[in-house]
């Protein structure tokens, strides 16, 4: 099975090492964008550095290049096309999936995959040392192969069975090279000394096939020449050395010698858990110990190997000790020096407290409420509707703002120009809208579609908000936006210059900029300017969300330009620009659409279950998220700044920036920046790359670690879960909100209940910058009173959905959003606000308002 061993094995060792410290150094150097040329250059320049490393070796050790006899053209030329072949589709799936992607699955897996070869190939062990029953038995090296795919691996059964192929490929480069005792047809037995050459211009060859196919479906990739020639050479080294220390021990060397520089090069800082962290430092002892295990016994300084054991020990300690000095630095935060988070949740208590006790306690109230608030007299329906939300026992009575704001521009239309108006759109080309109709005597509602069957569960939505309703309300016609994106964009001139202007018009800008037409109509930069001196200060110079209205203001905000996939390339986008009624589950703050709850938030896979929660005290001390890289449709290398990228990059470290913390320095608090970022923190992936040209589908993948299947309540095993925007409003944010963990929330997509959900309180909400979130997550889960104050916002948020973001609490929102259309589209109503009819007092000019 072994090779026989040269009198002098002394240079085994040197080369060993040599190879170790190569593949390391190929490994860390590593660049997906210029897999294949490195790849290239590597097999170019292999036969001469093999020339050079090459020493005179036993005669014992020449193979004939063939076993037995050829016939037509000979068998070592073929089978030098499968090694080559076999190579080059190893190097593909290396280059167009990622190392770390399939292959680290499965190379672990090699060694005793080698081993039974070698045994059928009726060679002998002899193995030394003490890691010697690890590579001298099966059962030995299946269990630290075992431990190392298990290890690499993601979990994901799926891409865990394709990464048999790429392995499968590159064992029969090995098996092909092993030695044979026995008369064998295929693969032939192979000296190396007459093969190095012509197997390298082959292996080349089909990587510059391979690389020209490339280039022709994807473009050229541009990296810097010198470092892939650098990076091209290193490998080729780190080969020649693998095939001197092979000649010595065994080809098994050369999935161990792999499999370490993997492992050493992983970042243990990255990890979500110290198990994994040591997992990886563990697979580099095992492997380096089935090494030398393999090496010679008479090698002098064998052992001395054992210093690349040392080696791969001092990142993980160093992360340790990294990770205990942060937790060190953050108690200087305590009740005699406060944390920014703690002041933020005070004022955020004093809004809810003023929220709960300023709603009215009677009807006559809520009247007058009302009348303060809007200038106009309720709908008719009112009253029934009031008994309607106390028998609901619904904690909101008053605070329904979102309506009016998006009800308000259209009092300057008369009932029968709404009703015009939406018949007219229903109507038009690439409309996508539904048209609903309410009947109130049976509380149902039948939608229906130009050219669609399946309303995303609309109908089924509102039949059971208004169940038992029958009577209650008025017959009501509506639309209802088909996409996730919003669509409405309202102009500011008024009734009068709406005569100079199309009615409405219909704009497909899907996978287009449309930054500049959601924001035409903002507010002079006069306005913007004193708004954001007397609202963005940050605290600390990081930027803590104080006001979470101003927050999700676009027209204040200019940089969210390129932050947010809707506004850089939305999937979907049939902008509508006109007075046009019409529902959506989200929109930004420039634009018009009205809001109602989204029908995902009673679907079977976004509904909370409470058999699946787990105890504070449980739940794993950190932050996740999995999902997929919606929000955006990547035709361009902009994807990298579209909101889910650009957390996804921050949470795994994938950039190696620096990050800022609050830390006291020279007795003041103040943000220091570090590169530092404690991975165990982290549990964030995604979990499929899609909405994508195929080219920047393939470099998300290459870019991101990405996870495999995540079950669906994953997050409530953790104590803080993220929530942001995909391509419309996120469908799992009631279940974070509902469950016994702490919802972070980034968004710019306001929604129906924004009047009744207090941040700080019920939510921790986080900037579009991210700037914060280092900082704030360290907060909440390294510090004693950050830890308390996680669980506080955890059980308010529980508590609260049980109150006030019930399906009964939709219903009664719906009921008084169903009484303000019914009263806008009114054939009878005049064009002009209802406070005409209603009010002695002028309505304010809700027109020109965004």
């Amino acid at each position: 099975m072994w090779l026989p061993k040269a009198d002098d094995a002394g240079a085994s060792v040197g080369y060993a090492g040599a190879a170790l410290l190569f593949a390391t150094l190929a490994q860390w150097l590593s660049s997906q964008d210029s897999e294949l040329e490195t790849e290239i250059l590597c097999w170019a320049f292999l036969p001469v550095l093999a020339k050079s490393l090459s020493q005179p070796q036993p005669k014992s050790l020449l193979r004939p290049v063939v076993s037995g006899k050829a016939k037509g053209t000979s068998t070592s030329t073929y089978s030098l096309w499968i090694v080559a072949g076999s190579a080059a589709v190893y190097s593909l799936f290396k280059s167009e999936t990622g190392l770390i992607q399939f292959l680290v699955r499965r190379m672990p897996a090699l060694t005793p995959l080698l081993l039974a070869a070698q045994k059928y190939l009726g060679s002998s062990p002899r193995p030394a040392g003490l890691f010697s029953p690890l590579v001298s038995t099966n059962w030995g090296a299946i269990l630290g192969a075992s431990f190392g795919v298990l290890t690499f691996s993601n979990w994901s059964i799926g891409s865990f069975l394709f990464s048999i192929i790429p392995a499968a490929f590159l064992f029969i480069v090995y098996t092909a090279l092993l030695p044979r005792n026995r008369t064998s047809t295929f693969p032939p037995s192979i000296n190396l000394e007459n093969v190095i050459r012509p197997l390298s211009v082959r292996i080349a060859v089909l990587l510059l096939i391979i690389w020209g196919a490339d280039l022709a479906f994807f473009g050229f990739n541009t990296t810097g020449i010198i470092r892939t020639f650098f990076l091209g050479f290193v490998k080729a080294l780190s080969w020649s050395f693998v095939i001197q220390a092979a000649r010595d021990a065994s080809w098994i060397v050369a999935p161990l010698i792999t499999t370490y520089s993997i492992s050493f090069t992983t970042n243990p800082t990255n990890e979500s858990s110290d198990f994994q962290a040591v997992a990886y430092a563990f697979v580099s002892v095992i492997t380096l110990g089935q090494l030398i295990a393999l090496l010679p016994k008479q090698a002098r300084f064998r052992l001395t190997l054992w210093v690349f054991g040392l080696a791969s020990l001092v990142p993980l300690l160093s992360n340790f000790w990294m990770i205990r000095d942060a937790q060190e630095s953050a108690k200087i935060f305590g009740p005699e020096r406060e944390h920014p988070v703690e002041g933020l949740v005070r004022s955020g208590k004093a809004n809810f407290k003023s929220l709960l006790k300023t709603q009215s306690k009677t009807y006559k109230e809520a009247v007058e409420e009302y009348q303060r608030r809007y200038y106009a007299a309720p709908p008719p329906g009112f009253e029934a509707w009031y008994e309607f939300a106390v028998r609901q026992k619904s904690p909101i009575i008053d605070d329904f703002d979102a309506i009016h704001h998006a009800i308000s521009p259209f009092w300057n239309l008369s009932g029968k120009r709404v009703i015009e108006t939406m018949n007219q759109i229903h109507f038009a080309q690439n409309s996508e809208m539904w048209f609903c109709n309410f009947n109130g005597e049976s509380a149902t509602t039948d939608c229906a579609h130009a050219y669609r069957v399946f309303d995303r569960h609309l109908g089924f939505l509102l039949d059971r908000l208004f169940q038992g309703l029958d009577g209650a309300l008025p017959d009501v016609k509506f639309l209802v936006n088909h996409f996730d994106e919003p669509r409405i964009l309202i102009p500011t001139w008024g009734a009068e210059e709406s005569r100079n202007h199309p009615q409405l018009n219909i704009t497909n800008m899907s996978h287009q900029p449309i930054w500049n037409e959601v924001t035409k109509f903002c507010a002079s930069k006069d306005i913007g300017k004193k708004a954001k001196t007397q609202s963005s200060a940050k605290v600390f110079d990081l930027p803590f969300v104080m006001d979470q209205s101003f927050a999700m203001n676009l027209c204040e905000h200019p940089e969210y330009r390129n932050m947010h996939g809707l506004f850089m390339s939305p999937v979907s986008f049939s902008l509508v620009e006109g007075f046009v009624p019409a529902l959506s589950t989200g929109s930004p703050s420039t634009m018009g659409d009205i809001l109602l709850p989204s029908p995902a938030y009673i679907e079977g896979e976004f509904v909370y279950d409470d058999s699946k929660e787990v105890g504070w005290d449980e739940k794993r001390n950190n932050l996740y998220w999995a999902g997929s890289t919606t929000g955006g449709f990547a035709t361009d290398a902009n994807w990298a700044n579209y909101q889910r990228q650009r957390f996804v990059k921050l949470a795994q470290n994938l950039e190696r920036r620096e990050y800022y913390y609050l830390r006291e320095m020279g007795g003041i608090i103040q943000r220091v920046a570090s590169s530092f970022l404690n991975g165990r923190l982290f549990d964030v992936a995604f979990t499929r790359i899609f909405q994508c040209d195929r080219k920047y589908c393939r470099d998300q993948k290459r870019f991101f670690k990405v996870g495999g299947w995540a079950d669906k309540d994953k997050a409530l095993k953790s104590r803080l879960v993220f929530d942001l925007d995909g391509n419309g409003i996120s469908g799992r944010y009631y279940k974070l909100l509902a469950s016994k963990s702490a919802p972070m929330k980034q968004t710019l997509l306001r929604e129906w209940h924004d009047d009744r959900l207090v941040p700080w309180v019920h939510y921790i909400p986080v900037s579009q910058s991210l700037e914060e979130l280092p900082e704030l997550v360290f907060y909440l889960t390294s510090t004693e009173a950050g830890q308390k104050r996680a669980r506080e916002i955890a059980e308010q948020s529980r508590d609260w959905f049980f109150q006030a973001l019930r399906e009964k609490d939709m219903a009664v929102y719906m009921y008084r959003l169903l009484l303000e259309l019914a009263r806008l589209q009114d054939p009878n109503r005049e064009a002009g606000s209802p406070a005409t009819k209603y009010s002695t007092k002028p309505a304010p000019d809700n027109t020109k308002k965004l």
